[in-house]
């Protein structure tokens, strides 16, 4: 059985949400993540925090199609976050039905950043909501291990650690690391790749990040051995923003390609498993 395959904000955007939900369906995907909060100040966002008529027609395409809404993005931790500024945008996860929240962690001191994830953690279960902390090489959860111990020190039932391919790929994590992590912190992952050639700065790295990632199996990154080592059930997001070939191609081939080189890696990956007797 096939893990469920969600369209992430970043590949379908600019599309509005209730778009993204049937693009998500049209193409055979089971679930699709939108982003209510900005990744940075003024960024883009699904403006569903404050267009009450595109949160209900996201909620009924969400209804008419089965799609599911996994992700909701962005809760930024950082040194003067504070939980009731995020009350609203968790209240719209619980109408939606969401089912986790991606958190990253931008405070350089980690037992403030410790408590403040649990506090975060604390005030989403009430809503079914996982908090997933994604490590990335720039921030200040620059790896899993730093990501697990952050984790592992907030001890909340809804903890989680979202592994992002690129970021992998980017950062001192090993396939050992990956292992490591209980499977009970893994709600899903995100799958891409990039250029073999990892940028020397982090402004290169980030640029990639936001801007040139590339489908699975035309880039550098080890996928097979890092997805093996992965729960084989764990839902995967294709997160794949490309400034040049995404217009080119248009969104919905571009996600279509996605969702098609991202089974193909899966399939493989299977194909390797020993058979249980």
């Amino acid at each position: 059985m096939e893990p469920v395959y969600s369209l992430a904000y970043l590949t379908s955007a600019p599309l509005d949400a209730p778009d993204a939900v049937l693009l998500a369906h049209r193409l055979g995907y089971g679930a699709v993540g939108l982003r209510a909060l900005p990744a940075a100040p003024g960024g883009e966002v699904n403006p569903l925090l404050h267009d009450p008529a595109a949160e209900r027609e996201t909620r009924a395409r969400l209804a008419d199609t089965g799609v599911t809404l996994f992700d909701m993005e962005i809760v930024r931790i950082g040194p003067d976050f504070r939980v009731e500024d995020v009350a609203a945008f968790l209240d719209l996860c619980g109408r939606l039905s969401a089912r986790a929240v991606l958190v990253a962690g931008d405070d350089p001191e980690e037992a403030r950043l410790v408590q403040s994830y649990a506090a975060f953690c604390a005030a989403a279960q009430p809503y079914g909501l996982t908090a997933d902390l994604e490590f990335m090489p720039w921030t200040h959860v620059p790896d899993a291990k730093t990501a697990l111990r952050i984790v592992t020190a907030a001890g909340a039932p809804n903890g989680g650690i979202l592994v992002d391919a690129l970021h992998t790929a980017r950062s001192a994590t090993t396939l050992a690391d990956l292992a490591a992590i209980p499977r009970h912190l893994l709600h899903y992952a995100q799958m891409c790749d990039a250029p073999a050639e990892v940028p020397a700065t982090t402004e290169g790295l980030i640029h990639t990040a936001r801007a040139e990632r590339l489908l699975p199996g035309d880039g550098g990154i080890d996928l097979a051995s890092m997805f093996s080592v992965l729960p084989h059930d764990l839902p995967v997001s294709l997160e794949l923003p490309n400034v040049t070939e995404k217009p080119r191609l248009g969104i919905e081939e571009w996600a279509r390609l996605a969702l098609e080189r991202a089974r193909r890696v899966v399939h493989a990956i299977e194909q390797r498993r020993p058979v249980a007797v």
